[in-house]
């Protein structure tokens, strides 16, 4: 897609204002780094970065109906699913394949509150659109913008703003009038780190970013770093970890898949999915340290201990918390083990590597204490 084609978010310009490196991602011109990758990831992880996400689909499905027709649609139980809390969950096809996964959560009480990826959000939309049943209906949200705030000093800058959303935990949302505006916000995020993501009028996004940025505590951060950071919380990017031809068994994301939707198979690809539970996928997704060498990236081969090919890489690339090339790949559950020895082929030659757990660097989200 040329510069011409790219859309633009509503802060585009604040972007260029700030020297951001820009390039095309899920058909949007977006900024990849401001002052660098590696200070990026390092300032996320002390202190707080900022991230336009605004390239992202947000929507509400809302109706009667719109929770169980939702449902339809996902294999996640969200009629259970309290007000004030939100999950993530997988667009099924009737394969079982994964055709997105997005966040969906009831942040006042009304309906769905739903974020899918940019890059699908098109052919999401009219998905959800033609599938969705009885008294339900799908609001497509273009004039908002999406901010997202994360790392360890995220909770005390965002309570500067409003002290409530201090005592929000994890997977919390909640709709509130915030910077003077109407919002959706939600502690949540794809970095591993503890933040919020912040759903604001596409007017307002420009005061709003500023507005944040006038914090010491908070930098503004490209998709760069928000690679290296999900890469290293072992979180998978669709169109590269996942896609439609990827299960939620193979992409070891059943924690997706509620225990009585699987008994009712009550969900697209249903049949194939609980199939794999029983009886065990052909591939599965793997966490590799890379040993030796250049980082495996994106399609690299994956190698046994005796050289022949069983898998390929997904994502990779060095993880500048632990000093690492660190990589995400599919390999058959023989060699799925942690502890495997197994090698990957850079740049026509074999490098040593091991299975190891995900996610690589532990995550900090903040849950609430149970009383």
């Amino acid at each position: 897609m040329s510069d011409e084609q790219l859309k633009t978010t509503p802060l585009n310009a604040a972007h260029r204002a700030l020297g951001a490196r820009m390039v095309g991602f899920g058909g949007y011109d977006m900024p990849v780094q401001y002052e660098g990758v590696l200070a990026e990831h390092r300032w996320t992880r002390e202190h707080a970065g900022l991230f336009d996400v605004s390239h992202m689909g947000q929507a509400r499905i809302v109706g009667a109906d719109a929770v169980a027709a939702f449902e339809a649609l996902v294999p996640g139980d969200y009629a259970i699913l309290k007000d004030g809390k939100q999950k993530y969950s997988l667009l099924l096809n009737d394969a079982g394949g994964i055709m997105d996964d997005l966040m969906a959560g009831k942040p006042d009480h009304t309906g769905l509150y739903v974020v899918v990826n940019a890059g699908n959000k098109d052919a999401d939309f009219a998905h959800i659109q033609a599938k969705l049943a009885g008294d339900a209906r799908l609001e497509i949200l273009a004039d908002r913008a999406l901010l997202a705030i994360q790392g360890p000093e995220a909770a005390e800058v965002m309570a500067a703003h409003e002290p409530a959303l201090a005592e929000m935990g994890f997977m919390d949302s909640a709709r509130l009038m915030l910077f003077g505006v109407d919002c959706y916000v939600s502690r949540s995020g794809y970095t591993g780190e503890d933040g919020y993501e912040i759903s604001v009028p596409a007017a307002d996004a420009e005061r709003v970013w500023s507005t944040l940025l006038q914090d010491a505590r908070v930098k503004p951060i490209g998709l760069g770093a928000r690679d290296s950071l999900r890469l290293e919380a072992g979180l998978p990017l669709h169109g590269h970890d996942i896609d439609a031809g990827t299960s939620p068994v193979e992409a070891a994301l059943t924690f997706a898949l509620s225990k009585a939707r699987k008994e009712r198979a009550d969900f697209p690809g249903a049949a194939t999915i609980n199939a794999q539970l029983a009886d065990g996928p052909a591939r599965v997704r793997v966490g590799l340290i890379v040993k030796e060498g250049a980082p495996a990236r994106e399609g690299a081969e994956i190698a046994d201990a005796d050289g022949a090919v069983i898998g390929v890489v997904t994502s990779g690339g060095p993880s500048p918390t632990l000093g690492k090339n660190i990589a995400m790949g599919y390999v058959p559950p023989a060699f799925a083990e942690l502890g495997t020895a197994l090698q990957v082929i850079v740049r026509g030659r074999a490098a040593a590597a091991e299975v190891v757990a995900m996610p690589f660097v532990a995550s900090r989200y903040y849950r609430k204490p149970k009383v």
